[in-house]
């Protein structure tokens, strides 16, 4: 199983949208895969989920259960002030450790309203990912001035198709 994760909570985020596109891009591959979407998080997962808590709260564990029948994960990483959002960090220190990530493999993808696809957010999360014990793909798609780009369900580049392709590619043998 193949988990595509929209890797913030904010409405109508262009993150979801180009989640959905590469969950699409894995089911033309035949990709056995699931759409993760922290819009759906309880709203008081910090509290009733992390540290002490852990396994308390039933509606996260839903997500504890989807990572850990997960074999690889895609994060979808937009750049929130020079990083990736806090909703994803805090989604992290949730789930079981170390039992939800090692020997995982995962691939990340970096989009931005700016010039840089969140190149910076990605380093940021993958030092963490292989902190946990992912390995991930060296493959990272950054996709700049995204929202410029995705419209209507597609991207007016083809480059960023290809490049979202590419990786699928190379995901699926990895």
């Amino acid at each position: 199983m193949i988990t595509v994760i929209s890797s913030t909570n904010r409405n109508n985020a262009l993150s979801l949208q180009i989640a959905e596109y590469y969950l699409q891009l894995l089911k033309e591959k035949g990709a056995d895969c699931q759409l993760l979407d922290l819009r759906d998080l309880p709203v008081d997962f910090i509290e009733t989920a992390l540290y002490d808590n852990k396994g308390n709260n039933p509606e996260f564990n839903v997500f504890q259960d989807k990572i850990l029948k997960s074999e690889k994960l895609v994060f979808i990483i937009p750049e929130y002030n020079g990083s990736f959002p806090g909703v994803l960090k805090a989604f992290i220190d949730g789930l079981a450790f170390p039992k939800s990530f090692k020997g995982k493999k995962a691939a990340v993808v970096g989009i931005s309203a700016g010039d840089q696809g969140a190149a910076l957010a990605m380093s940021h999360l993958v030092d963490i990912l292989n902190y946990l014990g992912v390995h991930v793909l060296a493959k990272r798609p950054r996709l700049p001035n995204a929202d410029n780009e995705f419209e209507d369900g597609t991207f007016s580049n083809p480059r960023y198709d290809q490049r979202l392709r590419q990786q699928v590619e190379e995901l699926l043998v990895f």
